[in-house]
């Protein structure tokens, strides 16, 4: 009975549910997920032996992930930890735990390098130079021309970089070389918002640390935990944290802090050592979620149901061979 509802649909609206082969949606002429990625579904026989095509809800997550590493950014730079600590004690704090709160850094003048420049790093950047911070990205692609590094997504009004005129500087590349220059930038914070495919898999890993722990740098992932290798994570971590709380920011090397609201695997298991990495933030994959977030996937749908329609050309149309 439940393939039933397959047999005559034109249009799946769908988080991760398929139909198990073709043979079940004959009839079906666009699937439509609530996700910004596929790349859950991309073992599913619709995806690799179709062409029904794939539209993602891209562009929506902007505003609320956005908040979340600020958020996440903020509580660490400001010690929110200890100050909240105080606050559960009744405890004034001020006195003898005093010194830390001056290592406090602002983010005026400070560099965020955006790694994917998708509709998500567009509005971290937006709010990032709004907060005074230089902004860089890096693209897979190179993105030369002005038309080139416009955002030709889902954009939510009022949000993003549209017409990509916000960094200072933009870096391609898939491979290590073009990766390790934009990494060597001076890098204050490290925003990951790149797609998980096999290119990108441990794209973050001991090489890379390294470098970023050169500056001392902050890193929010909000893309796929895989992404980062969490051994080499940690290890940065915990160099940086054995150094004297006082002299932290001198180019001692590792990571000053990292927020991941994303983890390998998910659920992240009670034992692993990624909790008790020092200056780490954790969240259970929930930075994308909101109240708007279903109005806002349906304000997609609408978008390309009406541009497919007119025989226009659809937004955040997924290509099979890249993986997003």
């Amino acid at each position: 009975m439940e393939l039933e509802i397959y047999k005559d649909a034109t249009i799946l609206v769908t988080l991760s549910a398929l139909p198990p082969s073709p043979e079940d949606c004959p009839e079906l002429q666009l699937i439509h997920f609530f996700s910004a990625g596929t790349n859950h579904i991309a073992n599913s026989p619709i995806y690799t032996s179709t062409t029904i095509p794939l539209t993602t809800s891209s562009g929506i997550h902007g505003p609320q992930i956005s908040e979340w590493v600020i958020l996440t950014a903020l509580a660490h730079s400001h010690h929110y930890s200890l100050l909240h600590s105080w606050q559960v004690d009744h405890n004034w704090g001020k006195g003898s735990n005093e010194p830390i709160l001056n290592t406090l850094r602002d983010k005026a003048g400070e560099r965020l390098a955006v790694l994917g420049y998708g509709s998500i790093g567009r509005q971290v950047a937006r709010v990032g130079k709004a907060m005074g911070m230089d902004v860089i990205a890096y693209t897979a692609s190179p993105r030369t021309t002005p038309e080139s590094k416009h955002d030709k997504g889902f954009i939510v009004p009022g949000t993003g970089d549209p017409d990509g005129s916000i960094p200072s500087a933009w870096y391609s590349g898939l491979d290590k070389k073009s990766l390790h220059n934009f990494l060597s930038q001076d890098i204050d914070h490290l925003l990951i918002s790149v797609p998980l495919t096999k290119e990108t898999t441990h794209f973050i890993a001991e090489e890379e640390f390294k470098i970023l722990g050169k500056h001392n740098a902050f890193i929010s992932n909000i893309s796929r935990g895989q992404i980062i290798k969490q051994s080499a994570l940690i290890e940065s971590l915990k160099k940086y944290a054995d150094n004297d709380p006082l002299k932290r920011g001198d180019g001692g090397g590792g990571l000053r802090g990292a927020a991941l609201d994303v983890t390998d695997p998910e659920p992240l298991p009670k034992d692993d050592p990624l909790w008790d990495a020092p200056n780490c933030i954790i969240t259970p994959h929930i930075s994308g979620l909101g109240s708007a977030y279903v109005d806002r996937a349906f304000q997609v749908l609408e978008v390309n149901l009406d541009r497919k329609e007119r025989g226009e050309k659809m937004i955040n149309v997924v290509d099979r061979k890249r993986g997003y």
